[in-house]
C-alpha cells in the first residue's frame, strides 16, 4: 500500500477546506498515512482522520509514548541519537517517516524549520510533496529542491537565518540533485537572505 507522510507546523492548528479536500482525497485513495505526534498540524490531522474513522494510520514518535494518538492507531517509536529533547530529537521520527513514505503533504507556515526540513527530506529522496502554504492559502506539488525557492522569497529574514543555522539550507539547496543549475540556486538563496 502506498503511504503519505502528513506533517506541518505546530502553529497551524485550524485547518480549512483546502486541507480537508486533500485529506478526503487521501482517504478516498485508501493510502496509508504516517502522522507525527506533535500539537498543531499533527494533532489537527489526527483529529480529522479519527473523526472519519480512518484506520490506515501509523503515528511515529521519538522516545517513549506518543504525545498525541487520538485514534488509538498503531505507533512506531524511533530512537533518536540523543535523549536531549531538542529539534534533532523530534526530527529523527520525521526522517523515518520521510524514508518510509511514498509521498508527502506538508502544512507550512513559512516559519517552521521542522516542516521545511521534512519537505527537503522528501524531495532529497525523490518523493513528491504537496505543500499547503499558509501565507497564500494554496497547495502546490513540489518535485525537486528548486521548487522550494519561490516559497523562501516569502519567508522573513529571521526565519531564513534559522533555516540556515538549524538545517543547513544553503548547502542543501546547492546540492546537484535538481535541474536548477547550482550557480542559479546559490544566487537565489543569497538573494533571499538579504
Amino acid at each position: 500500500m502506498k503511504a503519505v507522510f502528513i506533517g506541518g507546523s505546530r502553529y497551524i492548528s485550524r485547518l480549512n477546506d483546502v486541507i480537508f479536500e486533500r485529506f478526503q482525497a487521501i482517504l478516498d485513495a485508501r493510502l496509508g498515512v504516517f502522522l507525527g505526534d506533535a500539537n498543531g498540524a499533527d494533532k489537527s490531522a489526527q483529529r480529522w482522520f479519527a473523526a472519519h474513522g480512518y484506520r490506515d494510520i501509523t503515528v511515529f514518535h521519538s522516545g517513549g509514548a506518543p504525545r498525541n494518538n487520538l485514534g488509538h492507531w498503531e505507533t512506531r517509536a524511533i530512537v533518536p541519537k540523543s535523549s536531549k529533547r531538542d529539534f534533532h530529537f523530534h526530527a529523527a521520527k520525521d526522517l523515518a517517516m520521510a524514508e518510509a513514505a511514498d509521498y508527502g503533504f506538508m502544512l507550512w507556515d513559512g516559519m517552521s524549520k521542522g516542516t521545511l526540513n521534512n519537505i527537503l527530506n522528501l524531495l532529497e529522496r525523490g518523493k513528491k510533496v504537496v505543500v499547503y502554504f499558509a501565507p497564500s492559502g494554496d497547495c502546490k506539488t513540489l518535485r525537486e529542491i528548486a521548487d522550494v525557492l519561490p516559497y523562501l522569497e516569502c519567508c522573513p529574514k529571521t526565519a531564513l537565518d534559522e533555516f540556515e543555522a538549524k538545517i543547513d539550507l544553503g548547502a542543501r539547496i546547492a546540492r546537484p540533485q535538481t535541474a536548477c543549475p547550482k550557480a542559479a540556486r546559490t544566487r537565489h538563496w543569497a538573494t533571499c537572505r538579504r
